[in-house]
């Protein structure tokens, strides 16, 4: 419900592994939805989702269209769509940060008898901007760790995955339903479990489907106490403290921020190699954030950073920040 809430969507599951396999997932269901096998990828996706993506669809003999990391959120995703795609895949806000409007992407898509998945990396975004369920979206899939989970070195997080009550049969991992037990008290029970491991093997809807029941339930328990209001005071917050560093990076000389919109990460581009600079501003203690070369090599994309402000950075962090570039930048 919780989910479904965030999303705007009629039904979720009960989790997935984390937000990368359960796109791949989410394309899988797409293509047993629409009975055709190519899907078509935004170059705002994460290179990580993408290469899950990839690797399934090139396991299964499925086509995937990959557009070219696309920075400025300028691509023309409209033109790739036809009679023979499955699925676009569209994550907002996107690997560089900008936000995504999905409406005109959902409409050709529903002309052309494929589904939408739009994807998010930063749950708490979806207290502030329209969630994808208002924009047509058809599946949405993400990630949930920052909701109640900690980052520990990569894992184990939690995957959301959430869609419309005519695709329910075709939905990936737990679904969970309330019942009466024997002396009529509210209880709930897992519903339509045709998963590989109990009956139907190779058959099921999906073999990677379940995350920790921990993680799951850290999730629910920490929107429970946040609740509408804390959620929508947190992205708040969120995307305040982002402006903030957004505007001083935007007065040091060698920095300029490349996003017109974001939530709370966004990108820059610097006079030299991003990666060069991360190591220099390491060496003062201060992690710089993430060089896009770093999740993709060979791109031409070397001097650009990935930036980001929480609720959890001060003023004082902001400005140690900033004028960390302004000692290691020409």
């Amino acid at each position: 419900t919780q989910v479904a809430n965030l999303t705007a969507m009629e039904v979720a599951n009960a989790s997935m592994y984390d937000g990368s396999t359960g796109t791949g997932e989410a394309v899988l269901m797409a293509h047993r939805v629409t009975k055709r096998r190519k899907a078509v990828l935004s170059g705002g996706l994460h290179p990580h989702y993408a290469e899950v993506v990839q690797t399934l669809s090139r396991m299964a003999g499925d086509e995937v269209v990959a557009l070219a990391p696309d920075v400025a959120a300028t691509e023309d995703l409209l033109a790739q769509i036809d009679d023979t795609v499955s699925c676009v895949v569209v994550q907002s806000p996107d690997f560089f940060g900008n936000l995504r409007d999905l409406r005109a992407i959902a409409d050709k898509a529903h002309r052309h008898g494929a589904l939408l998945i739009a994807v998010f990396t930063e749950a708490v975004s979806l207290g502030l901007i329209a969630p994808p369920g208002e924009m047509g979206a058809d599946i949405v899939v993400g990630e949930g760790q920052s909701i109640g989970n900690a980052l520990s070195f990569g894992g184990p997080y939690v995957g959301l995955f959430a869609t419309k009550q005519k695709f329910l049969r075709q939905m990936p991992g737990r679904l969970c339903g309330e019942t009466v037990d024997a002396d009529g008290s509210r209880g709930y029970v897992l519903t339509l479990s045709t998963r590989e491991q109990h009956i139907r093997r190779d058959k099921a809807t999906s073999n990677i489907c379940t995350n920790s029941g921990l993680c799951c339930l850290a999730f629910t328990i920490h929107m429970t106490l946040l609740g509408e209001a804390g959620l929508k005071r947190l992205a708040r917050v969120n995307h305040a403290n982002a402006v903030k560093l957004a505007d001083m990076l935007g007065d040091v000389a060698g920095v300029e921020v490349l996003n017109q919109t974001f939530f709370n990460e966004f990108t820059v581009r610097l006079q030299k190699p991003a990666a060069e600079v991360v190591e220099a501003l390491a060496a003062q203690g201060i992690l710089a954030g993430v060089p896009v070369s770093r999740l993709l090599p060979g791109a031409g994309l070397d001097d650009l950073l990935l930036v980001a402000s929480t609720e959890v950075n001060t003023d004082e962090d902001r400005g140690m920040f900033a004028h960390g570039f302004k000692k290691v930048l020409p």
